[in-house]
């Protein structure tokens, strides 16, 4: 089974709705819509016209996860639409990881030293991850200002990147 994380932009976008809602709407009973993500029908103005990226993960062809990038300041990034397929998930075939590092390697490259995301405190399993991954739980009054929030958050998470190497 061959994984392949690449860029992807908005000729994605119905099957990367069909992949967030469902997580959000069914695995999470998060009451979001569409309506309420506009970056998902605009993927390619509202993640790469800063200087931030968006992937998918596929398998076979079939997306499986993504995660999105955007940067809201030359320094500063955050971390949004983090989603894996539930039957994906796990260290078996290591997709959120993989697709964690190819964004931190991404920002890397491009300048950006800290990286924020905001979460669900009821996504125990994702904290757990980003946990082990050196994220740092953070009071939203010590985000950035510039940091973009959303309606559905109560939990924010910080990352300071390596510049050394």
């Amino acid at each position: 089974m061959s994984i392949q994380i690449v860029p992807i932009q908005h000729t994605y976008a119905a099957p990367v709705i069909e992949l967030v809602l469902t997580i959000q709407q069914e695995e999470f009973n998060i009451p979001v819509t569409i309506k309420d993500q506009p970056d998902l029908l605009k993927i390619n103005k509202f993640y790469y016209r800063d200087g931030g990226c968006f992937w998918g993960a596929f398998i076979n062809g079939k997306l499986v996860g993504t995660i999105g990038l955007t940067k809201f300041d030359h320094h500063q990034g955050a971390i949004r639409k983090f989603f894996v397929r539930e039957s994906y998930r796990g260290k078996e075939l290591d997709i959120a990881q993989m697709l964690l590092e190819t964004l931190i390697t991404y920002a890397h490259e491009n300048g950006i030293k800290e990286l924020y995301l905001g979460a669900l405190n009821t996504m125990k399993a994702a904290l757990r991850f980003f946990e082990r991954n050196h994220f740092i739980v953070t009071e939203q009054a010590a985000l950035p200002k510039a940091f973009p929030l959303t309606m559905i958050d109560d939990i924010f998470l910080h990352f300071t990147l390596n510049q050394a190497g």
